[in-house]
């Protein structure tokens, strides 16, 4: 527990290079309406190191710097929950040693940790197993084997695969989007835009879209035209033609978009002008 000038005092004494490398990503900061992003590669040029090590166990050997430091016991246990297996030791669990979450059936399992976000999980003969469904992914594995997850991460990103970097629902400053349904050519999306809220004008190469308003009113830039479209109104957007989507309106506005195209990967967007400093 201190004061942030005296971390600042400490952290500047102890490791000057993380602080330099942090004063820079705030410095070189942008906001982007709820969020601030720090400047990437300032930020990545800090040294990696634990508060701990880089601080905490050099101020008793530093008393000119006029920090005094005190450790006090404290028995309350402690967990970090960095695991699944860890997970199923810190909540409740029934008389067979499972805990569960959500709309699920156990039968004859024991010692089980189930989550179920989206529907019906079914669990026969389990013993000592982590499953883990949601709407991106579903995960089995042996309790002992959970931090093994860290494996099929690493086969993921080299497989370029989406699910190690983006969750099905994607936060933006705009608001969300989730991608309810995708196949061979053609994805679907559910995008809500907070009121007084505009995502960037933009075109794409490999795909077009259209729009359909469930709620709220939609401002639409399609080229040279400009459109209000209020619920059950659509618009169609033509590969190669620059659009905007804003909403006017003071309640959220929702709208499911269809993607049709040769590729569909958020990549495919040409940024020409944003609200939120993102990259052209």
């Amino acid at each position: 527990m201190l004061r942030a000038s005296v971390w600042l005092k400490a952290i500047g004494h102890f490791a000057p290079e993380i602080l330099t490398a942090c004063n820079a990503a705030v410095a070189n900061a942008h906001d982007d309406g709820d969020f601030v992003r720090l400047d990437a590669d300032a930020f990545a040029a800090s040294p990696a190191d634990s508060i701990d090590y880089a601080v905490m166990e050099k101020l008793p050997a530093t008393p000119e710097l006029g920090i005094p430091s005190r450790v006090v016991p404290l028995d309350v246990g402690w967990s970090d929950v960095g695991a699944w297996d860890a997970l199923w030791e810190a909540i409740d669990r029934d008389a067979d040693g499972n805990a569960v979450k959500g709309d699920v059936w156990m039968e004859d399992s024991h010692g089980n940790l189930v989550i179920a976000e989206h529907g019906l999980v079914a669990c026969l003969g389990c013993e000592d197993m982590v499953v883990v469904e949601t709407a991106d992914a579903v995960l089995i594995a042996p309790k002992a084997r959970t931090q093994d997850v860290r494996r099929i991460v690493s086969r993921l990103k080299a497989a370029g695969r989406s699910e190690a970097d983006l969750h099905r629902k994607v936060h933006r400053p705009w608001g969300w989007y989730d991608s309810i349904d995708n196949g061979e050519r053609f994805q679907v999306k559910r995008i809500v835009v907070r009121p007084g809220a505009t995502l960037s004008l933009q075109m794409h190469h490999h795909r077009a879209e259209h729009w359909v308003v469930v709620r709220g009113t939609a401002k639409v830039t399609r080229g040279d035209e400009v459109v209000l479209l209020g619920e059950n109104e659509s618009t169609y957007i033509p590969l190669g033609v620059k659009h905007r989507l804003e909403n006017p309106g003071q309640i959220p506005l929702e709208i499911i978009e269809v993607q049709s195209g040769s590729y569909l990967g958020e990549d495919d967007i040409v940024r020409f002008e944003d609200n939120y400093g993102r990259k052209q």
